[in-house]
């Protein structure tokens, strides 16, 4: 059994894991949930002896200490790492890396017999025991992976994120072949973000928060506790009936967003969205809407301007069965050729670039404290 008592980890200064303690017995799959920076793949690292645990920490397999122990001393105590970059050779061939798991001393008897029970388990290997791995597609690298610390006979599996990259039916695929490795005795400990299938395979999980264990019991218990659910496995506040969050005012936004940003300062709301939108409106020179209102004017003007060089243009006819019409009829197909468009006149392009030019340097210098916009933003700010 593997067991760790008061793990810690520090990344120079920085607490990346904080008394983390578990248990992985033989013949069970132990998940352990936690998001992305949360210290999960630090807590691999330090059990297979590739990061140093801090003073105090316990690891111990089958009893004995293997803390401070190197990597192939703790793969000869009987623990196997999948790391979450798979770590294989690309171009040797499959056969090649599944026989290179074999090198520990304790592999060594039990060759022939791991080989095959690697290939029953992922048959698809034997159809491709000598293609070169980096020809080999991501789920079938993930079982070259798995297979080659198969090979070095463990007692306890470590995968590190094994769903990562993987199609939602490779990953369904992976899940169905852990079972069957846990059937062969081995214990597995898996950490992932996959939380619904890994509890769906699982028969224990820990929840690891900001390098803390938060959490711990049956698969089952973790699958319907309100917590996992919300923050694992996408439900909502909605789904056990709570009310749904008042729509507030504008006016009270900004109140609502200081508060929310209080209890939880990286929360995307309502308010601060509306907060946002405000502190725009103070660096640009015109207000949003000021814009719109001067785009469609300007646009006004250029088309008297075009109607003016070409005063024989008819105007634009109604579709037949439109409102102007009256008519309820079919409207006409299409022409065969389309109508050629006219150009937006230089004038109006212009003064359009030098509007805009203008609301950039005044938020250039709003941002950058240079000071009030310029007088050529002003210009068009009434």
């Amino acid at each position: 059994m593997l067991e760790t008592r008061n793990v810690s980890v520090f990344y120079g200064s920085h607490h990346a894991l904080d008394g983390a303690s578990v248990t992985v017995d033989k013949n069970e799959i132990v998940v352990m949930l936690g998001a992305n920076g949360a210290g999960k793949s630090t807590f691999l690292r330090a059990i297979a002896g590739l990061t140093p645990a801090a003073e105090g920490s316990v690891i111990t397999m089958d009893g004995i200490d293997i803390t401070g122990k190197s990597p192939d001393d703790i793969v000869e105590a009987g623990i196997a790492t999948v790391p979450e970059d798979r770590g294989i050779f690309a171009d040797l061939t499959a056969r090649e890396n599944l026989l290179l798991g074999a090198y520990p001393e304790r592999a060594r008897p039990h060759e022939a017999e791991n080989l095959d029970r690697v290939l029953s388990l992922f048959p698809r290997l034997g159809e491709r025991q000598n293609q070169a791995v980096r020809t080999m597609s991501g789920g079938e690298r993930q079982m070259v992976a798995i297979g080659r610390a198969m090979m070095s006979h463990p007692s306890i599996l470590m995968l590190d994120e094994p769903s990562l990259g993987l199609s939602p039916l490779l990953c369904s695929e992976l899940f169905r072949s852990l079972t069957d490795v846990k059937e062969t005795g081995v214990g597995i400990f898996l950490v992932e973000q996959n939380a619904k299938q890994s509890l769906a395979i699982a028969d224990r999980g820990y929840l690891l928060d900001n390098g803390h264990v938060t959490g711990a019991g049956s698969a089952e218990e973790l699958s319907k506790d309100q917590t996992v659910i919300n923050t694992y496995l996408g439900g909502t506040d909605a789904k056990i009936g709570k009310p749904a969050r008042p729509i507030v005012a504008p006016d009270e936004a900004t109140a609502e967003a200081a508060a929310e940003a209080a209890e939880n300062p990286y929360a995307i709301t309502a308010g601060s969205r509306a907060s946002a939108r405000t502190r725009l409106e103070e660096v640009l020179p015109v207000s949003i809407a000021d814009l719109v209102d001067q785009a469609t004017h300007i646009q006004s003007e250029h088309v008297r301007d075009v109607r003016k060089v070409h005063p024989d243009a008819a105007p634009a006819q109604p579709v037949p069965g439109s409102v102007e019409t009256g008519e309820i009829s079919k409207p006409a197909p299409p022409p065969n050729r389309a109508a050629p468009r006219h150009r937006a006149a230089p004038s109006a392009s212009a003064e359009l670039q030098a509007m805009l030019a203008g609301m950039e340097k005044a938020a250039a210098d709003a941002v950058g404290g240079g000071g009030p916009a310029s007088s050529e933003a002003d210009k068009y700010s009434h």
